[in-house]
């Protein structure tokens, strides 16, 4: 009987950020395993409410925005997921699990790791400055003060124009 494999999540959004950790996370981890990798991959999508999008405001044409926002949002779920899962097929992992589940993505991703006991979480990093980032908040940097994992945080290095 063959010994359980780690579990990895990674948390993708639909930016180059997190694309560009989804495949370093694949070149250092998966691809140079075949099937003998050490993790098994599970890559999460956090699909935003639309009352997250456009506040609780209640008044004309409110219901119309919110299905409006609420089918363009699924769409950019599916086709972060399907983006997901052609890199893994284009690096041949095949073996992989794509969740999309909806909410705060800081709050989606530390329950996945409790929920999937992950021991490693791989999120990719905006790389805002500081005022940006305590105005905007970090899921990167919530994540590594609250899963209860180990988390990596994965930055594209800044390239020169």
């Amino acid at each position: 009987m063959g010994e359980e494999k780690s579990v990895m999540v990674i948390g993708i959004e639909d930016n180059q950020h997190s694309f560009y950790a989804l495949e370093w996370t694949l070149d250092h981890f998966f691809t140079n395993y075949n099937a003998n990798s050490p993790f098994k991959l599970v890559i999460l999508h956090a699909k935003p409410t639309p009352a997250s999008i456009i506040g609780f405001a209640a008044g004309p044409g409110s219901l119309e925005a919110f299905s409006a926002i609420e089918s363009n949002l699924k769409k950019i779920a599916a086709r972060v997921g399907e983006k997901a899962v052609e890199i893994c097929k284009a690096k041949s992992v095949n073996d992989v699990v794509v969740e999309i589940v909806e909410g705060d993505a800081r709050h989606v991703l530390c329950e996945a790791v409790e929920k999937l006991h992950a021991s490693v979480l791989v999120v990719g990093c905006h790389g805002y400055g500081v005022i940006k980032r305590t105005v905007l908040g970090s899921v990167s940097d919530y994540c590594a003060h609250h899963a209860h994992c180990s988390v990596m945080i994965v930055k594209k290095p800044k390239t020169k124009t």
